[in-house]
């Protein structure tokens, strides 16, 4: 399925755009409509590109885009200033991957999409 262009002009997906509640300050990514505090208060938030992984795995038997990929880790990471993301952790040997370790936010390429071999990229983690 080839991703269509106006998904890939959504902001959240390559700048880290998102929200947060002006009256208890919880940060969102993607950005939401209304809190669970129930404000619909909303401003628009640049979220940092650094962070620390919550939680990992580790995949050794991937979905078809990735098997050239593996064994690859995709991490919870929290970033600094509020929200968390999912992502792949790239640049960094899966041994040198733990709970707690300081990342950066990195734009890679996620996988190639059909036979035309269009590329898909997002954003990545790599332990700093």
């Amino acid at each position: 399925m080839i991703v269509p262009r106006h998904y890939k002009e959504i902001p959240q997906r390559y700048r880290l755009e998102g929200n947060r509640c002006k009256v208890c300050g919880k940060v969102f990514l993607p950005p939401r409509q209304i809190c669970p505090c129930g404000s619909e208060d909303l401003e628009d938030y640049n979220l940092p590109w650094r962070g620390k992984i919550l939680t990992f795995t580790v995949i050794r038997t991937p979905p078809t885009q990735f098997k050239y990929q593996k064994p690859y880790a995709v991490a919870v990471v929290e970033l600094e200033g509020g929200g968390t993301i999912q992502c792949q952790v790239a640049d960094t040997p899966l041994e040198e991957i733990e709970v707690g370790k300081d990342v950066e936010i990195v734009f890679r390429k996620i996988f190639t999409e059909g036979e035309a071999g269009i590329h898909c990229y997002g954003y990545k983690c790599r332990v700093v």
